[in-house]
């Protein structure tokens, strides 16, 4: 970048371009941290009540706002695959705005109307909020510490839901909030925080001439380009997205029902609980990932990635065994789970395709393959809530949890080994 250019920057933008890597990377990660947890405040708090005592036809009321929520979460993910992929930078900080404020007023909505119209509303709720991601990890994508900012961006998914329902849960404890009111007075919170935390975001540069020697230039993908990629990978992508599926589905259950299963392990009135055993999750999967920077070869590190998913497989498999066998506490098992769930699953939200388009120089954007899983991912958790709440409402959750942790132990295992074949022999033909 030449000094005239320099000049015309932001300060903050110049400062960062000027800044050590390693302040860059801290402001970066830990903004966009930020930003995402932010979003949180929107979207999660309704699930730390438990609307005991309430049903519409027969089905526990909560079951329809979490069920609702996550239809509109899913074609929100479904609309991404476009608008994701084809976003022009410059309207990025706004969009959010627009995004967020939206879901705050079907939130107010929510608190206002009365009987089954709260269920259209928090589908209303949920429309919006699954563009943020894509919207967010466009600033961090392309760069050569991707990895170490995406697993920043994603403590904010493990830490931030948990912390969230702390908050709803205490506003619900020590001020008597209603239930339907909850949910709007979490995110009024932290209106100010994102506003900020966003502000802040969009001073971050584009990537370096050197970032994009690295890792490849980020492009827009129009609908051709998105299809022509999409055939060229065509079988290791859907064998990963099939993984990606069941971590999502299993990952949003036990986000989802969290409340139901601490309370019936006893720890029902403990909000602290939901924040404390994600702390540990949260900053081991860090670590992981960024490791995953310091491989320079994006061959090798596409290779790392599936090893990481493997082992989180391994461990959402083994942990349920012992707990099952009586070797594991309830706390230790929910923690372990929630491991082996996250190392699985922050990949596909980060790394893994920025890698992948690195390791193939695909003109391409993290975007569009984050979005093509994300909304078979959620499809696959709408078909849970459904399987589960309408097909199996009699089987308490915890036995629900581990028939799931089975399944998605022994379906990531295979596919993922597939994957690692495909992408072994693929290399192998192009060298």
């Amino acid at each position: 970048m030449n000094e005239q250019n320099r000049v015309s920057l932001h300060p903050i933008t110049r400062w960062l371009v000027q800044t050590k890597p390693w302040i860059f990377n801290l402001y970066t990660g830990s903004i966009a941290l930020l930003t995402y947890s932010c979003m949180y405040a929107f979207r999660k708090p309704f699930t730390a009540a438990t609307y005991e005592g309430l049903s519409f036809l027969g089905t526990d009321l909560k079951i329809w706002f979490i069920t609702a929520q996550v239809v509109g979460y899913a074609l929100s993910k479904f609309f991404g695959i476009k608008v994701i992929s084809e976003m022009k930078h410059g309207i990025r900080a706004l969009l959010i705005i627009a995004i967020v404020g939206l879901a705050e007023v079907s939130l107010l909505f929510f608190g206002i109307v009365q009987g089954p119209l709260k269920i259209v509303f928090m589908f209303l709720n949920g429309v919006p909020l699954g563009m943020v991601w894509g919207i967010v990890f466009s600033y961090l994508e392309g760069r050569k510490t991707t990895e170490f900012l995406g697993a920043m961006l994603c403590i904010s998914f493990i830490f931030s839901s948990g912390f969230v329902k702390s908050v709803g849960k205490w506003l619900l404890l020590s001020f008597n909030i209603s239930e339907y009111w909850m949910p709007f007075f979490t995110g009024a919170i932290f209106i100010l925080p994102l506003l900020g935390s966003l502000y802040l975001l969009d001073k971050v540069p584009e990537p370096s001439v050197q970032d994009k020697a690295q890792r490849e230039k980020r492009v827009p993908m129009n609908r051709e380009e998105r299809w022509s990629l999409f055939k060229k990978f065509a079988l290791p992508l859907v064998m990963l997205i099939i993984t990606y599926m069941t971590l999502t589905a299993f990952r949003d259950f036990r986000d989802n029902f969290s409340a139901e299963m601490w309370q019936y392990l006893g720890y029902g009135d403990s909000p602290e609980i939901f924040t404390l055993t994600e702390i540990p999750i949260a900053i081991i999967v860090m670590i992981v990932m960024t490791t995953v920077m310091f491989v320079k070869n994006n061959k090798r590190a596409l290779y790392f990635n599936h090893l990481i998913i493997l082992a989180g497989l391994l461990s959402v498999g083994l942990s349920t065994v012992f707990f099952d066998l009586n070797l594991l506490s309830e706390v230790h098992w929910m923690i372990l789970i929630g491991l082996g769930l996250y190392l699985g699953y922050v990949p596909f939200n980060s790394i893994f395709f920025d890698r992948f388009i690195a390791a193939f120089k695909a003109k391409a954007n993290v975007g569009f393959l984050i979005y093509l899983a994300d909304s078979f991912g959620y499809l696959a958790s709408v078909f849970v809530l459904f399987y589960k709440n309408f097909g199996h409402a009699q089987m308490e959750w915890i036995d629900f949890f581990r028939f799931g942790a089975y399944l998605l132990c022994a379906v990531g295992l295979l596919l993922v080994l597939f994957s690692i074949l495909f992408f072994r022999l693929r290399f192998k033909s192009i060298n």
